[in-house]
């Protein structure tokens, strides 16, 4: 009888913590807003003065944090031709130096700009702040605040 018990409470618990996982998962998804259009990317990209490649084979990228395409950075903003990995609590930032690891993010943090949030996984815009010099870094990071993951980096210079 109590085995039954047992039995019946870790499948229930394992069933609520498997569908607390799914919600994390899909509630980006479900509240993202509508991803820039291939016109939108062509025009940002057209006045980019830098470009990168987010690559899914770096070495903090995995199944579940991941980005590839291109991204162009401008005087006006920062867009990529691609896809991110969905998940909560995206930022953008620039780097001085090529980071691929949550150390190293954690490391060069304090030399970092934080340019601003990536609310969708197909494409995206990120207006640049007043006064930003591109040629101050060298490279454009995607980090999730939240979990302090690593999703991806482009080196740009």
């Amino acid at each position: 009888m109590w085995m039954r018990r047992l039995l019946l409470t870790v499948t229930h618990l394992l069933a609520l913590g498997t569908g607390f996982a799914a919600g994390i998962y899909a509630l980006p998804l479900l509240t993202a807003p509508a991803a820039p259009g291939t016109e939108a990317i062509t025009r940002a990209s057209a006045a980019s003065t830098y470009r990168g490649q987010f690559r899914r084979d770096l070495k903090d990228s995995d199944a579940l944090h991941w980005g590839e395409g291109e991204v162009s950075l401008g005087p006006q903003g920062i867009a990529l031709a691609g896809r991110l990995a969905p998940g909560p609590d995206y930022k953008l930032y620039l780097s001085p130096v090529f980071v691929e690891t949550e150390a190293d993010f954690e490391r060069i943090k304090p030399q970092m700009l934080r340019v601003g949030d990536v609310k969708t996984f197909e494409n995206f815009i990120v207006p640049l702040p007043d006064g930003v010099d591109l040629a101050r870094y060298d490279t454009v990071v995607v980090w999730c605040e939240s979990f302090s993951q690593f999703i991806t980096a482009a080196k740009y210079r």
